[in-house]
């Protein structure tokens, strides 16, 4: 893969976890919930003084200390890249939340169509990321460690790991609000919907892929 190729991938990239940080904060900002993978940090910005992107970083962090101790000699060094791309994709979240600071939906019509809006934006930045195909998110890049580790199904696991941050959430949110707070309906809708809307894209447009790469002889360095 020739350097042009490798920028011109992680300038996709970049452009795939703004997006993604645009989606993540399109459906905070409705107020039913976020995605399952922000689900802790951004019931944990609901109670302390860090926003819902320092704890995203901070959680990041994290999972890729569980995954060298999950793989420990195994951990690739590529891997050592999602601690600069968790920085700019927490940063991004922020930025984005700033952004979209006016939206205040009051109807729960309202609200619904924000969320499903942040699933669409959210869904299309999970396809660049995709096509990108250089760095792996912690969330993923986890749940492909523990994979490895005990050989199970990628998209089982995912759905465990999944349920497993959003369970998490919840009793966070019981033990500091005594009820429900940034875990409600649209998590579970976030959850059914992006990974099939990021399907749904590469299935529509997935020629983007070949038209952006001329010479599609890539190599995968996350794996």
């Amino acid at each position: 893969m020739s350097k042009f190729e490798v920028l011109k991938r992680y300038i996709l990239l970049l452009i795939g976890l703004f997006i993604n940080g645009f989606g993540v904060s399109f459906i905070t900002k409705a107020s039913l919930g976020t995605s399952p993978i922000s689900s802790i940090p951004y019931t944990l910005s609901l109670k302390f003084q860090p926003t819902i992107g320092m704890f995203t970083m901070f959680f990041s962090i994290l999972l890729i200390i569980l995954q060298l101790c999950l793989l420990k000699k195994n951990f690739p060094k590529q891997y050592w890249l999602q601690i600069p791309v968790s920085i700019v994709f927490s940063y991004f979240i922020d930025l984005s939340m700033e952004i979209l600071s006016f939206l205040q939906p009051d109807s729960y019509i309202q609200k619904l169509i924000f969320l499903l809006m942040g699933c669409v934006i959210l869904g299309f930045g999970v396809f660049i990321e995709v096509i990108a195909d250089v760095v792996m998110l912690p969330g993923e890049a986890f749940v492909k460690s523990v994979t490895i580790t005990f050989n199970t199904d990628f998209g089982k696991t995912k759905v465990a790991f999944d349920t497993s941050m959003t369970i998490i959430a919840g009793i966070l949110s019981l033990i500091m609000f005594h009820r429900l707070n940034g875990v409600r309906e649209g998590t579970i809708i976030s959850a059914m919907l992006v990974g099939f809307i990021a399907k749904m894209f590469k299935s529509k447009i997935g020629f983007l892929e070949d038209i952006f790469f001329i010479n599609n002889k890539r190599v995968n360095v996350t794996k």
